[in-house]
């Protein structure tokens, strides 16, 4: 398994307003907090043998890091994401670099600002691997959305195909729970937008049982969170978007301000910032 290292990143000017500019957070997701999750990636794509016969669609893809993962291991890859558009911009120059010197060879990957129902081609051959890599079981009302999309993925998928989902691990076993419960302290006017919730046992399954998908084996992966220092740590954890409800109920300054307090126990003789996770993927099958 790969550690999750903390790198340094250049804080920027007017970092008051950081959470404000959506394309400066979806920077942020890219360069400091996408990265956390590169040991669930490798883990999964490991135990389902990803490769030059893969045709993977990626639900929800971000800023493509997963991706770029599978395509680096010879799959074909096709994202979609209807809700990020500035993190999908940064997928196409991951992904889709334009021609150079050194081109890189992922010209067969396809994004789509949309869900999978916006897919152009659908007589192409299926997919034969779905994958969810955004952690739900961690906000109030978060599989809703997920539900849909699996809705409109599957008969896009052949027969058996596997259908990664992605959760939290429990709230003892993640300790970035406690710095999330300052999204629900704040947000608690809002609570049921999307303010914060711990994850419960059975999410990725009842997810699965609503999409009409077999359960087929599940793990854990420690996905330690580690940061440079305080301000990358902010920075990072307010790109995930869990904060959005509480900025919303108060302002950026106070969630700034609770947030750095909150991390405080988690930093390092160093200045670094070491939260220890763990995260469940389900594996489910298409029927």
């Amino acid at each position: 398994m790969t550690p999750t290292l903390a790198q340094s990143h250049l804080p920027r000017a007017g970092t008051t307003s950081r959470g404000v500019d959506r394309c400066a957070r979806a920077r942020d997701w890219a360069e400091i907090q996408e990265r956390m999750l590169v040991p669930l990636y490798e883990a999964v794509y490991e135990r389902l043998d990803v490769g030059g016969g893969t045709r993977l669609l990626g639900l929800g893809c971000g800023s493509g890091l997963a991706l770029l993962m599978a395509a680096t291991r010879g799959a074909s890859v096709t994202g979609v994401d209807p809700s990020a558009p500035e993190r999908l911009a940064l997928a196409r120059e991951r992904l889709l670099p334009d021609a150079g010197p050194d081109p890189q060879p992922h010209g067969d990957a396809r994004l789509v600002d949309g869900g999978p129902a916006d897919l152009p081609g659908q007589d192409a051959p299926p997919y034969n691997m779905v994958t969810a890599f955004q952690p739900i079981g961690c906000t109030a009302g978060d599989s809703e959305g997920l539900s849909g999309l699996l809705e409109s993925a599957v008969p896009l998928t052949g027969r058996g195909s596997p259908v990664v989902l992605v959760g939290w691990g429990p709230p003892e076993r993640c300790t970035t729970s406690s710095v999330l419960r300052v999204a629900t302290k704040l947000a608690e006017p809002l609570r049921s937008t999307g303010s914060w919730r711990p994850a419960l046992r059975d999410d990725l399954e009842e997810v699965a049982q609503r999409a009409g998908l077999k359960p087929d084996g599940s793990g854990r992966v420690a996905c330690p969170f580690g940061y440079a220092d305080t301000d990358s740590a902010v920075r990072g954890l307010l790109s995930t978007g869990l904060f959005d409800a509480a900025v919303g109920a108060t302002d950026q300054v106070q969630v700034d301000k609770e947030l750095t307090e909150a991390l405080h126990p988690h930093m390092r003789r160093d200045g670094t910032v070491w939260m220890p996770n763990v995260f469940r993927y389900l594996i489910a099958r298409t029927r």
